[in-house]
């Protein structure tokens, strides 16, 4: 039965833990609960009634939702990154990664930022025609775009929609620059537009790997490919010549901070000449998701774990401050700063970034253009 419970946000704004749903129902899934969003004024919640109510209901589907946008093209201006413009493909991620600061995103749409993030994917319908008529806007002036930055293109829904692919084929003919970011192999499969568009200088792809343990992956980001499948995605993609960098991110305290030099040796290996991470950030309803899994599935480490975040965010979990939330502050977050830096310099990664190609671009749909005289 579902229970209703009026909102209490606490100190820190926010609503606490929800009840779980049961194991069973999840299976595959990374967060623990689906407590409703910040803006809704009501909880619900699945409880047991004493009467065996819960036994028997279906394991969570994952159901796709048509999104009709009328811009394509998300602007921002934020110093902390290095573009003002992205796609995003999707709404929602399968992959289920229960760090996943886009999580909150999702309480736009009605919905929970817990198992229906994961669960209620949105997918954006006609992204392509989208994009074709805002690149030929004749005030539109070329610039890297970034995918990926949000949410994942290449999540399990791409093989069936395949709406990145649509998008990539415009950027292609465009001679457009992009930047991808990524934890799925499936981006292999558009080997066939990257490389060429690689050679023009007009694409880089970023793979995140936050972990070479194939147990603690399964844990943290149930859907997504193995750390192996990660790493072969880049020796191919280096190997067709696409430049390759690799994300440690999120760095969680107690959690996988002892994997940093290990991830980066192994991405090296493999092809990768440039590498970044972000300390795990926990904004809006995501602290909440975060902790209870961590209590659930690391009891004797959570209370430290907690600890150190807190540590980096000025005794909070959360700090959004420009030039602070992805890196941290404190003791803690300069160590981890200092071993990056240190473990990237001795490997050889580059200390600067791959520049892509603006000069070539040409707009999908050319306006009319006046005939000459002569």
């Amino acid at each position: 039965m579902a229970r209703l419970a009026e909102i209490s946000p606490d100190a820190e704004g926010s609503a606490g833990v929800g009840a779980h749903v049961g194991s069973e129902r999840r299976r595959g899934r990374g967060a623990l609960s689906k407590r409703s969003g910040r803006y809704e004024k009501e909880v619900r919640e699945e409880v047991d009634d004493g009467w065996g109510s819960m036994e028997g209901l279906e394991a969570l589907k994952t159901n796709f939702h048509v999104e009709k946008p009328r811009t394509i093209i998300t602007r921002n201006d934020s110093p902390d990154i290095s573009f003002d413009r992205s796609i995003n493909p999707y709404r929602g991620c399968e992959h289920g990664c229960v760090y996943c600061f886009a999580r909150p995103t999702h309480a736009y749409m009605g919905f929970s930022p817990g198992l229906d993030f994961e669960t209620e994917i949105f997918v954006k319908e006609g992204a392509a025609q989208l994009l074709e008529r805002e690149l030929s806007a004749q005030n539109y002036t070329p610039k890297v775009i970034a995918i990926g930055a949000n949410t994942d293109p290449y999540q399990p829904a791409e093989r069936r929609h395949r709406v990145m692919r649509s998008v990539l084929e415009v950027l292609a003919r465009a001679k457009h620059p992009v930047a991808i970011v990524t934890k799925s192999a499936l981006v292999l499969r558009d080997l066939d537009l990257l490389a060429p568009m690689a050679q023009e200088g007009l694409v880089k792809v970023a793979l995140s790997v936050t972990t070479l343990d194939p147990s603690l992956a399964r844990v943290m980001e149930p859907r997504a490919a193995t750390p192996e499948r990660r790493l072969d995605a880049m020796a191919k993609l280096a190997a067709a010549g696409v430049p390759v960098a690799v994300m440690t991110a999120p760095i969680i305290p107690a959690i996988n901070d002892d994997e940093i030099e290990a991830i980066l040796s192994r991405a090296y290996a493999a092809g990768a000449r440039e590498a970044g991470y972000v300390m795990l950030r926990l904004p809006l309803e995501l602290r909440d998701l975060f902790s209870e899994w961590l209590v659930a599935n690391f009891p004797d480490k959570a209370r430290r774990a907690l600890s150190l975040v807190r540590s980096t965010r000025g005794g909070k979990t959360y700090d959004a401050t420009f030039g602070k939330r992805m890196t941290g502050e404190g003791p803690y977050a300069w160590m981890i700063g200092r071993r990056f830096e240190l473990a990237a310099k001795r490997l050889g990664f580059s200390s600067t970034t791959t520049r892509l190609r603006a000069d070539l671009f040409e707009p999908p749909r050319k306006g009319p253009q006046q005939l000459a005289l002569f």
